[in-house]
C-alpha cells in the first residue's frame, strides 16, 4: 500500500498529539498541499474542534501531573484517533487493506502514547517544572515536523517515526525505576487525602 508509510507515520503522531495530527492533515489537504488527506479531516467543523483540543493539550502537557492525568485520560482516545486517521488515510471501503491500516494506526499510536505517557511519569519525578515544557514543546515540533515531511517525503517520515518510536521504547525501558517512582508518590498522595478525609 502506497499510503502506508504515511499511515504508520500518522499512527506514531497520533499517540503523541493527536490533535495536532487532525489538525495538520487537514490544514494541509484543505490547502492543496497533498491531494491523500481524506475530506473528512478538511471538514470546518473537525478542524475548529481539533484546534480546540490542542489548545487545551498544549496548556495541560505543560504542567507537571496534570500532563500524566491527561495521558491518562488519552490513553483510549489517542489509539483510537490513530486508527481512525489509518483507516480514512486508506480509504473508505472497509475492505482489508483498510481494516489493516486502522489496526497499523492505532498500534503504533498506542505504542507511541506509552512512550510518552511513561517519560512524562518518569520527567514528573524532577522537582521542577522546566523538563516538562521543555519535552512538551519538543513533542510538539516533533509532531509538526515529521507529519510534515511525510506530506513530501512519506517513506522517510515513516523512517523517522520508526528510529524514534524505537529510541522511546528503548528510553522507556531505561526510565523504568524513575516511573515506578512516581507510581509510589501518586499512591502516597492519595493515601495522605484518604486518611485527611476521614480525620476529624
Amino acid at each position: 500500500m502506497s499510503v502506508l508509510p504515511l499511515v504508520f507515520t500518522s499512527g506514531w503522531a497520533s499517540g503523541i498529539n493527536a490533535y495536532a495530527v487532525v489538525l495538520l492533515l487537514g490544514v494541509f489537504g484543505l490547502t492543496g498541499v497533498s491531494d491523500d488527506v481524506p475530506q473528512t479531516l478538511q471538514r470546518p467543523e473537525v478542524l475548529i474542534v481539533a484546534g480546540l483540543l490542542f489548545l487545551c493539550e498544549a496548556v495541560a502537557d505543560k504542567i507537571p501531573y496534570v500532563d500524566s492525568l491527561w495521558d491518562s485520560v488519552h490513553t483510549v482516545i489517542r489509539p483510537l484517533a490513530g486508527a481512525w486517521v489509518g483507516a480514512l488515510l486508506a480509504g473508505h471501503s472497509g475492505s482489508l487493506p483498510d481494516v489493516a491500516a486502522g489496526l497499523i494506526g492505532g498500534s503504533t499510536a498506542l505504542a507511541s502514547h506509552t512512550v510518552k505517557a511513561g517519560t512524562r511519569m518518569a520527567v514528573n519525578t524532577s522537582p521542577e517544572p522546566f523538563s516538562n515544557i521543555v519535552l512538551s514543546f519538543a513533542e510538539d515540533l516533533g509532531v509538526g515536523g515529521v507529519v510534515s515531511i511525510a506530506m513530501f517525503h512519506p517513506a522517510a517520515a515513516a523512517i523517522i517515526a520508526a528510529v524514534l518510536l524505537a529510541g522511546g521504547l528503548l528510553a522507556l525501558v531505561l526510565l523504568v525505576s524513575r516511573i515506578r517512582r512516581f507510581l509510589r508518590r501518586r499512591a502516597q498522595r492519595r493515601e495522605e487525602r484518604r486518611l485527611a478525609s476521614r480525620s476529624p
